[in-house]
């Protein structure tokens, strides 16, 4: 038997390559009808494709000289003035991944801080920020992130405002803040994406957050009520019902004996299982859903992190702990936005500029995950060959993947 020539051998990356540039094109597709002028909706598509680009910064006049612009006033307008609706591109960006990532996932929720000088942006504040590590300048967004078998990626966000932008007038007006938007805390953000998500329809297997959202009793009263189930982190003193007393899971775990702790994993990390010690203890039932206590003790020092957990009666422990697991994608999420598609490279800023940088910021980052999800698809030898139509300048198939992560 002959050996597969150089062109056979390469051709499942040849439709690759083919199948992506299709789908990019059908991104600026499902863009379209979201603007009223075509010049608009010309900037946003050129605009997307440079945030997928190699430009090392990619603000607007990083963004503007990859794109070939000699000046950065086509993205300035498209951010500041243009007439488009961001809202509406973001609920697309759901439909997008659902479409590309498969239903039935979990809805992670985190925030993540952009560190700013001076007190201009809006938002703008010294508070704390995990991206530090300490409470610095920065602004805060809250974001939801969509994790499924076949990949995960930022589907929705929100600008976090502290109390006093609400209630300072003129930087009320200097930031573009609307009238109709006040005060309200991560967690509250957090519920006005989760509902918009489970309102179009979304039907995922968990809904999944640290301590910020987890110490939420409205949150999670609000997830118990549509019978969700969720695993969230909460500190060691958080108040649960448990019969007529309430504890709190720092005394719990005292209780929990010898025999009744598990080592599973947590998932893979970059060196391996992450392999904890588990256990779980019930709680009192809402709504015919069953509440937990999961404890996850750390194998090298013994501390011990808590969640509580709201899911049917006959869910399995390692189930809980997968769900638990998963919460680490929204991270990893955070870290690929801002070194891939400049998630955090912007400089604007109003209000209606950073929703609208953020929204296309997860036009591209859904489409770099949809890209992961179909690289890592078995090769069908049966597909019809696809029609190129890649400009010149690409690169060859080896480097695109190397350089977007694609296994």
């Amino acid at each position: 038997m002959q050996p597969p020539s150089a062109v056979e051998a390469q051709a499942p990356e040849v439709r690759l390559v083919g199948q992506l540039a299709m789908e990019l094109e059908e991104m600026g597709g499902w863009l379209q009808p979201h603007f009223r002028r075509r010049e608009a909706h010309s900037a946003a598509v050129e605009y997307v494709k440079a945030l997928l680009g190699r430009a090392q910064r990619k603000n607007a006049w990083g963004l503007s000289e990859d794109a070939g612009h000699r000046a950065p006033y086509a993205f300035q307008h498209l951010l500041l003035r243009a007439k488009w609706d961001a809202d509406a591109v973001r609920d697309d960006v759901l439909v997008y991944a659902r479409r590309a990532l498969g239903e039935g996932g979990i809805l992670a929720v985190d925030e993540t801080g952009f560190l700013k000088k001076g007190e201009k942006s809006v938002g703008v504040a010294r508070q704390y920020t995990g991206t530090a590590g300490k409470v610095e300048n920065a602004q805060v967004g809250v974001f939801l992130s969509y994790v499924t078998p076949r990949g995960h990626a930022l589907v929705d966000r929100e600008l976090y405002l502290p109390e006093p932008w609400t209630e300072d007038a003129a930087r009320r007006e200097a930031g573009g803040i609307p009238e109709a938007v006040g005060f309200e805390s991560k967690p509250a953000l957090a519920q006005g994406m989760l509902q918009r998500a489970l309102g179009a329809g979304l039907k995922p297997a968990w809904v999944v957050g640290d301590e910020v959202y987890g110490r939420d009793s409205t949150l999670r009263r609000f997830l118990e009520d549509l019978h969700q189930p969720y695993v969230l982190t909460v500190a060691s003193n958080t108040h649960v019902w448990r019969g007529f007393y309430q504890v709190k899971p720092g005394d719990m775990v005292e209780e929990v004996p010898a025999e009744a702790w598990v080592r599973l994993s947590a998932g893979d990390g970059t060196k391996g299982p992450r392999l904890y010690d588990w256990a779980r203890m019930r709680l009192n039932r809402h709504l015919g859903l069953s509440r937990w206590l999961l404890f996850r003790r750390s194998l090298a020092d013994g501390k011990v992190a808590f969640y509580v957990a709201h899911a049917r009666r006959n869910a399995s422990l390692a189930s809980l702990v997968h769900a638990a697991g998963s919460r680490w994608a929204v991270e990893d999420d955070f870290e690929s936005a801002k070194g891939e598609v400049g998630l955090a490279d912007y400089e604007v800023r109003t209000w209606t500029a950073w929703h609208r940088h953020m929204t296309l910021c997860l036009v591209a980052h859904v489409y770099l995950a949809a890209a992961r999800a179909r690289a890592n698809l078995p090769p069908q030898e049966d597909l019809p060959p696809k029609a190129l139509g890649l400009p010149r300048r690409r690169n060859p198939m080896r480097a695109f993947l190397a350089r977007r992560g694609l296994h």
